[in-house]
């Protein structure tokens, strides 16, 4: 008698699809398999086995499948119960949630983790606030508890200012987990900016770590998949993919830079890491330390919270008994002789470029102190924005409801958002008048007028203009802080995980580009990464310096950021927050139309709207329908609805019915975009 599978896809469409297979022994749960798929052979993962073919399928309307992918199980139990509650959580399928979870390629052959075999033992010695930190994190007092109801686990905040020493409480608490025969997972905002935390675990860890990243080849993924699910590693370092790496026995999760928007995926299922390490946490029975020098908002008032649990439970749609709460540890001080920069604000008034006075005479200085300078831009190419005075024409994307920018060494107008790009224009192309001319700069206009103010001066551009390959920016990376160069010159590739030595000079050419962004989180990213960029001054001398240049030199904004008001910064802000009732006061579950056919997403998102207005509880509400404010990206037109509530279970609920109803009569021509606590509202 044949045997019956299971298989689920990556589509968006709950259901599972019963095949035949010959031989059982050969595709079992756990692999992967190619099947025939409506007139295509897609690939599937199989969740279940059966022994004969479910109630009222016919044997002989069963397809069977093409072939089997693996010769060895790729996922688990485990792996599958995380996948559904992915599903579940995100409102995705559970073939999405899969496909998101697990490398494709196959295993071709042995992949280099880091060097040896051996880990060798930490070389620094620990502050007293480390100390502290560390036993905090490590004591066996913090170990889990047995509830009445719940499993608990312990949850810490690493908080300290920038060149506190955070990597090696991480490092050291992490050497412990592994001598308990635990293993760990180090989650770090991108891997290609963080080569020096690279470093620090291939030097400690050795042969038992791996980094774990989208950049890697498939085939590379999967051989590296595989030794962790086998238990050969023990650490696995990575993005927010490797949140799902299959370690045995997971003792500790970390999540660096816990701020950072880039753990939140921008594709289905558009999972959060946190939330994610925290469903892991719960059920593997780990603990995990999270850190930065700037705590999201929600982090924030979980540890100033009277009661933590409860408020954990509306942050991460964990259970709030699940938890004991955020264990907030602080770092105060930095370490290696430097202490915190001193920060000017510069107003960019009545300039003709980019550059201030004052910062050209500490760029000059920095320079004879035969010490090196990072200048900070977050916005890339010559100028952004073209616009005739005499008929009001604005050049913008043909695809997209975005102005295109003018990459001059390419001589091209590019649109960062679907990649279209054209000619420059001579002339106004509507009018055709010689007064219509490019406004604004980015990094490459910058690059130009440092190189004609300091032509003595070493200028290296870091951007993704100019840096192709995770190689090349570790290579630049390397020669700045070898002193190959004077002034590094990029975007936030150079305010993420960077410790150079011989810095003495930041310089934020123009603070305030991200508060012009409609979207309730832009003074929080503004903000984050004023104080970030900053950090990279000071931190091995007591002279360091930082230069903040801004249109706009009174907003508290600003102020705050370089007063480094922490603490004056959230209190604001989290009021701020309360009443307009958003995050972290609410939850938000977005749903975003898409077509080619802009009255077609007008009409989607409509109907959407008149589905969920009903099913909405008493204590929540529903902003739009709406254009969002980046309404038209790769011809495709944007249209959006936001529903908002006190909780995520009623809006879940609310959702789950929603969808479905809305499925029965959608319009095949409109994309339905689902995102659970959306981090972005463009």
């Amino acid at each position: 008698m044949p045997g019956y599978i299971d298989v689920v896809f990556d589509i968006p469409t709950n259901s599972s699809f019963t095949y035949r297979i010959d031989d059982k022994a050969a595709a079992c749960m756990g692999k992967r398999v190619m099947a025939p798929f409506g007139r295509r052979n897609a690939l599937g993962f199989v969740v279940g086995e059966l022994d004969a073919a479910p109630p009222g399928l016919e044997e002989k309307a069963v397809k069977s499948i093409s072939r089997v992918v693996d010769k060895e199980t790729t996922f688990g139990t485990r792996d599958i119960q995380l996948a559904e509650w992915i599903s579940g959580y995100y409102l995705c399928s559970l073939g999405e949630a899969l496909a998101a979870m697990l490398p494709s390629g196959k295993k071709t052959g042995d992949y280099p983790s880091f060097s040896s075999d051996e880990m060798t033992t930490a070389a620094l010695s620990l502050s007293e606030e480390q100390e502290e930190a560390l036993a905090a994190i490590t004591t066996r007092e913090t170990a889990l508890e047995q509830t009445p109801f719940e499993v608990q686990f312990p949850l810490f905040y690493l908080y300290g200012i920038t060149g506190s020493g955070k990597t090696e409480v991480f490092l050291r608490a992490a050497e412990m987990m592994l001598q308990e025969g635990k293993s760990v997972i180090y989650l770090v905002p991108e891997i290609s900016l963080t080569m020096q935390t690279a470093e620090s675990v291939g030097k400690r860890f050795h042969g038992v770590a791996t980094t774990f990243h989208s950049g890697m080849s498939p085939a590379a993924r999967f051989t590296e998949w595989m030794k962790i699910r086998k238990g050969d590693i023990r650490i696995v370092l990575g993005p927010r993919s490797a949140i799902f790496a299959p370690v045995q026995n997971l003792g500790l999760i970390i999540i660096d830079e816990e701020h950072d928007g880039s753990y939140k995926s921008g594709n289905t299922p558009r999972y959060h890491a946190r939330q994610v390490a925290m469903r892991r946490c719960k059920v593997e029975h780990a603990r995990l330390v999270m850190g930065s020098a700037t705590p999201s908002v929600e982090a924030w008032r979980l540890m100033s919270a009277a009661k933590p649990a409860a408020s954990l439970h509306a942050a991460t749609g964990i259970a709030a008994g699940d938890m004991a709460g955020i264990t907030r540890l602080d770092l105060t001080k930095r370490l290696s002789g430097g202490k915190t920069p001193e920060i000017k604000i510069v107003a960019l008034e009545h300039l003709d470029g980019c550059l201030t006075g004052t910062l050209k005479e500490e760029i000059r200085k920095t320079a004879a102190m035969n010490r090196q300078t990072i200048l900070f831009l977050n916005r890339r190419g010559f100028a952004y924005f073209y616009h005739c005075p005499d008929c009001g024409f604005e050049l913008v994307c043909k695809h997209c409801s975005v102005s295109l920018t003018l990459h001059k060494a390419r001589n091209r107008v590019v649109c960062h958002y679907c990649g279209y790009s054209e000619a420059p224009p001579a002339v106004c192309p509507q009018c055709g008048s010689l007064s219509a001319g490019y406004a604004g700069f980015g990094t490459e206009s910058i690059e130009e007028e440092v190189r004609r103010a300091f032509p003595d001066l070493r200028i290296r551009r870091v951007d993704a203009d100019t840096i192709n390959s995770g190689k090349n920016l570790k290579e630049t990376l390397e020669d700045f802080r070898n002193g190959k160069f004077d002034i590094l010159l990029g975007t936030q590739m150079v305010a993420k995980g960077l410790n150079f030595p011989g810095v003495r000079l930041v310089g934020v050419v123009l603070a305030d580009t991200g508060l012009h962004i409609p979207d309730f989180r832009s003074a929080e990213r503004t903000f984050s990464l004023i104080v970030q960029v900053a950090g990279r001054s000071g931190r091995y001398f007591p002279d360091g310096m930082v230069i903040v240049q801004t249109l706009r030199p009174e907003d508290p904004i600003i102020t705050r950021a370089c007063a480094l008001d922490i603490e004056g910064f959230f209190t604001a802000e989290i009021a701020q927050r309360k009443a307009l009732n958003f995050p972290p006061w609410t939850r938000l579950i977005r749903f975003t139309t898409r077509s080619k056919d802009g009255l077609r997403a007008d009409k989607a998102i409509k109907r959407l709207a008149s589905i969920l207005q009903p099913l909405l509880p008493h204590d929540a509400d529903m902003l739009g329908p709406a254009e969002c404010p980046i309404g038209l990206i790769a011809e495709n037109y944007r249209r959006h609805i936001l529903a908002r509530g006190k909780t995520m279970s009623t809006l879940h609920a609310a959702a789950r019915a929603a969808v479905p109803l809305y499925d029965k009569g959608k319009d095949s021509n409109v994309y339905l975009e689902v995102d659970v606590d959306p981090v972005s509202l463009l």
